[in-house]
């Protein structure tokens, strides 16, 4: 049916316009890609130490997902990550999560 991609983010506090703009200014290219339907970046709640995003694509099939993290369209989208000068708005490392579509309503 379809894949959904996700990592979570925990950014620092008062960095997320900084989080935000690296989004905003990246080379996206996953139009491109076979199976690429939609991409979100999502804001959630704020916690005392960090305020939690999350990146989301959403994929017809896990094969079209895994072609993508494969491809140089991908490695020219993630060329720059950790390379910007100064302390990173980003706590640690984002957190990987991916789900199969088992059921649809819409």
């Amino acid at each position: 049916m379809s894949f959904i991609a996700m990592n979570r983010f925990k950014i620092r506090p008062g960095r997320e316009a900084d989080f935000e703009q690296i989004w905003k200014d990246r080379e996206g290219r996953l139009n491109e890609m076979k199976g690429f339907r939609e991409f979100r970046l999502l804001k959630g709640p704020e916690g005392e130490d960090h305020t939690l995003y999350s990146s989301h694509t959403l994929w017809e099939t896990k094969g079209d997902f895994e072609t993508w993290t494969k491809s140089e369209q991908f490695r020219d989208a993630h060329k720059s990550a950790g390379k910007r000068e100064g302390e990173s708005p980003i706590l640690g490392h984002p957190q990987f999560e991916g789900f199969e579509t088992v059921l649809l309503e819409a």
